[in-house]
């Protein structure tokens, strides 16, 4: 295997692993409107991913920044063209992050209102918007023969782009109520349970028409096998949702996560950025990557440490792994 290939795998890799743990997180936010019936409710909500999204969140540094590093044409590229949508994602991440630290500092009602609507809608918008931009980059984009994103905000906006923007809203928040379910008890755990079914069932419609979307224009047998992976894993989520196995229900939907950006990222390689105006003009692996010396001397890094970043990080799920519910959210200070 040639290293730009290993790099490539290495940050669908990275990508994949921030979609499966934000994805929930988003979920949750996005959730915190409907599921939570009361106050004390949405701050049980929100304590289930208290210790866990800051955490999350590197993920999506580490992508970015391994993007940059191995495929600088990819990166400049995919990052001017898709400007606006990351744009969005960066200010929504920033404002949600403040709203976790600052909607418990105050008790008055108009204060955590406010940010509750931060919560909500800072975890539904990039909830979308991630793929919206991913579903762009598999069906190909304007890029003119400098390789240059050389379309409008417009040119993003198509159906197909729409469509998996959708269904990782809805695949997400439906990865968040199982999370729900699994992290909490009495009443919100039997409601995230229903939420879930209703949002799971919703999501396989979503998860059909898109991936199958997709391997009509641009599958092969690989991504033919994790579209399989991800209907399948999907069903069982639900089913064992269904009988209250919340742990495996959750890390069903976790593979079907997994299993969709798999797709999306086979479908797309060789290529990194297909062009839609010519295809001469695509950025490929090999022609979008560093220097086969920068590669070597990232990967020196990058082997030793990814597995130790995976221990630490599945080492704090596991302390923080007990379930919550109202009974442990203290009554408000007399004042």
């Amino acid at each position: 295997m040639h290293l730009h290939d290993f790099w490539f795998l290495l940050i669908a890799v990275l990508w994949t692993g921030y979609f499966f743990l934000e994805g929930f997180d988003f979920g949750i936010g996005v959730l915190t409107k409907g599921l939570a019936k009361d106050r004390t409710e949405r701050r049980v909500l929100i304590n289930t991913i208290g210790p866990v999204w800051d955490g999350n969140e590197v993920w999506l540094i580490t992508a970015a920044g391994a993007t940059f590093a191995a495929f600088p044409d990819w990166y400049a590229t995919l990052f001017s063209g898709f400007y606006l949508p990351f744009l969005a994602v960066l200010v929504c991440l920033i404002i949600r992050g403040v709203a976790f630290e600052y909607r418990h500092k105050r008790s008055g009602e108009r204060w955590q209102r406010n940010w509750e609507h931060a919560i909500f809608w800072c975890s539904l918008l990039p909830a979308f918007l991630w793929g919206l931009t991913f579903a762009n980059m598999v069906r190909g984009v304007p890029i003119g023969p400098d390789k240059n994103f050389s379309g409008a905000l417009v040119d993003l906006l198509n159906p197909y782009a729409l469509l998996g923007g959708l269904l990782t809203l809805v695949l997400f928040t439906f990865h968040g109520a199982v999370f729900a379910a699994l992290k909490t008890t009495g009443g919100i755990r039997h409601r995230a349970r229903s939420y879930a079914t209703v949002l799971g069932m919703t999501s396989g419609v979503l998860l059909v028409a898109f991936l199958g979307w997709t391997q009509i224009e641009s599958g092969n047998g690989r991504s033919l096998a994790a579209l399989v992976t991800a209907v399948v894993a999907l069903a069982l989520a639900l089913v064992l949702n269904h009988f209250g196995r919340e742990g495996w229900a959750f890390a069903l939907s976790g593979v079907t996560i997994a299993a969709v950006f798999a797709l999306v990222f086979l479908a797309l390689f060789p290529e990194v950025m297909p062009s839609s105006t010519n295809p001469a003009w695509s950025l490929t692996v090999a022609d979008a990557a560093s220097s086969p010396y920068t590669l070597k001397i990232m990967t020196w890094v990058a082997v030793p440490m990814t597995p130790l970043i995976i221990g630490y990080q599945a080492w704090t799920y596991w302390v923080f792994r007990k379930r919550i519910g109202t009974q442990h959210i203290p009554a408000p200070a007399a004042h």
